[in-house]
């Protein structure tokens, strides 16, 4: 068992420690949020000699990605040969000391904070508040500057009359003999580390495990440090509209690739070499597969895709199949993409799906078709019962995507409408149109789970949605785009819409429209998948 030592140090050893580099604050920490007068009721506290809590420190060899500048202080890298101590509890109140006694300037998201300006009250009683930040009106010789009391000689303490001199000397011993009560966890592996912290954090948000994946595999000597590869993959992938696409899926892709499985506890056991050396490749496998995904699928923006899942085991399949797939190889990886989405399969116990489905990934490579142990419904009466819109679920996603690989065309000029991941954060998004609108429907009397139902879903311009159509029948503004667009038929069928008049637009047949068009979208389902019988799952 793991025992920590209790300590105790000094003011001028804490603040000389931070000064050497010796202490550090972990990235995985938050940032600095106190104010200058929570920083003062700190410093008052220690003036009083009331305990302020502990400090909890990690004594470790490991160099780990850090906050270099604690307190926007230009800080030292850690001597050679010296052990790190990283604050895994208090650096808030590590922070706001160091900075106050520094009269640091603090950069907020809304200007900055000057950390010099922490007075001393020389008159004030122990019952009072004898750290101050506001001295207006305040004769100078009754106050002084935390930072003049520490470090400002002489010089300055002589402009103070005499009677000032013992409680100047009392005030700066008090501060200067403090002793901070620290425990040390000294030769603890990160593993316990991060768990101390994520414990000691219960109240707020517990590191997730991009932190600690963070802290784990920081390499200054390899120059590896995954926060900064992450920022520039995203970077990168938002030039194409998959900018979405979150830390944990990039962990999942590499802990397949090197073990199979993609739990918390695999992850957080990856080699930290392997993981550096396997890194560019996985991340060239993640990238090809959003190209297939945009290219092959036509699936413009990462909001659309089903699961942000579905990365990792096509990437999976990029990374051991270097070529485009081709024949019979392609049709199965078309299968298991659809299949996957319709069938709602990653809305639960997704890492273990996912380690069954590289089984599946690894049939493919081979050219074999794999079983499934489960089944897909394509049925026309499957997607009206089903089709509640919602942004969120993965059967609506993946009729979206159906809907984006037609490449929709606006229907007043047969131009191409642009999606935006932006735009598709909810329901009402601005590319998201009802071709039946809303206001209209609630008129005629309809229920809205047929109202705001995916069948009734168009995917439209902003310009169109909001300025062109609004609330007006189908009959009326679709008449306005006929004389406005002469490809209007062919415009319709990049919107699963085959004939205007069997649709019952002309006359606002909705029944009639929701029928053919749940139809329409139930064959172009069907034809995407492979039909097979429910079987047992082959290894």
């Amino acid at each position: 068992m793991y025992s920590p030592e209790p300590q105790s140090i000094t003011f001028s050893t804490l603040i000389n420690d931070i000064d050497k580099g010796i202490i550090k604050i972990p990235q995985f920490q938050r940032d600095f949020v106190w104010s200058i007068e929570e920083s003062a009721k700190l410093i008052d506290s220690i003036i009083k000699g009331y305990p302020i809590g502990t400090f909890i420190l990690w004594e470790s060899q490991e160099k780990l990605r850090s906050v270099r500048n604690i307190g926007g202080a230009d800080l030292p890298d850690t001597p050679l040969g010296s052990m790190v101590q990283y604050v895994l509890d208090g650096q808030q109140r590590m922070t706001s000391l160091y900075a106050s006694l520094k009269g640091l300037q603090i950069q907020r998201e809304k200007g900055s904070d000057d950390f010099s300006e922490i007075y001393v009250d020389l008159v004030a009683s122990d019952e009072d508040s004898i750290i101050i930040t506001n001295i207006e009106d305040r004769n100078a010789t009754e106050v002084i500057s935390l930072r003049n009391l520490l470090h400002g000689g002489i010089p300055v303490l002589m402009e103070y009359p005499k009677t000032m001199y013992q409680k100047l000397d009392e005030y700066k011993n008090r501060l200067q003999t403090y002793r901070f009560s620290t425990i040390l966890l000294r030769g603890a592996s990160i593993d316990i580390a991060t768990e101390v912290f994520t414990r000691l954090n219960v109240g707020g948000k517990s590191l997730t495990v991009f932190e600690i994946m963070v802290a784990k595999t920081y390499d200054d000597s390899q120059k590896f440090d995954l926060s900064q590869k992450y920022e520039e993959l995203i970077a990168r992938l938002e030039q194409v509209g998959y900018e979405t696409i979150p830390d944990i899926t990039v962990l999942q892709t590499i802990s397949v690739i090197l073990v199979r499985e993609c739990t918390r506890k695999n992850i957080l056991k990856l080699d930290k070499q392997k993981f550096i050396d396997i890194w560019d490749d996985v991340i060239d496998a993640i990238e090809r597969s959003i190209e297939y995904f945009r290219n092959y699928y036509r699936i413009p923006v990462s909001k659309i895709l089903p699961y942000n899942a579905l990365i990792v085991p096509f990437s999976y399949f990029f990374y051991n199949h270097p070529d485009k797939p081709v024949n019979d190889i392609k049709n199965y990886l078309d299968d298991f993409f659809w299949r996957v989405s319709l069938s709602e399969r990653y809305s639960s116990s997704t890492e273990t799906k996912l380690a069954q489905d590289i089984k599946k990934i690894d049939l493919i490579l081979h050219g074999e078709l794999p079983r499934y142990e489960f089944q897909v419904e394509t049925s026309k009466d499957f997607i009206i019962n089903n089709g509640g819109f919602s942004a969120n679920r993965s059967f609506i996603k993946a009729i979206l995507c159906l809907m984006a690989y037609q490449e929709p065309k606006s229907f007043n000029d047969n131009s191409i409408v642009r999606m935006n991941n932006d735009w598709l954060k909810q329901a009402n998004s601005r590319n998201y149109h009802h071709f039946f609108p809303r206001a209209y429907l609630k008129k005629q009397g309809e229920d809205e789970f047929y109202i705001n139902h995916i069948v009734n879903i168009t995917i439209v311009d902003d310009f169109l949605n909001k300025r062109r159509i609004r609330a007006q029948a189908p009959s009326k503004y679709m008449a306005t785009f006929q004389q406005e667009n002469k490809a209007l038929l062919r415009t319709m069928k990049t919107h699963l819409i085959d004939d205007l008049n069997s649709y019952g637009i002309w006359d606002d047949n909705y029944d009639a429209f929701f029928d053919c068009r749940a139809q329409k979208i139930s064959n172009e389902l069907t034809k995407r998948i492979i039909q097979q019988p429910v079987g047992i799952l082959k290894n």
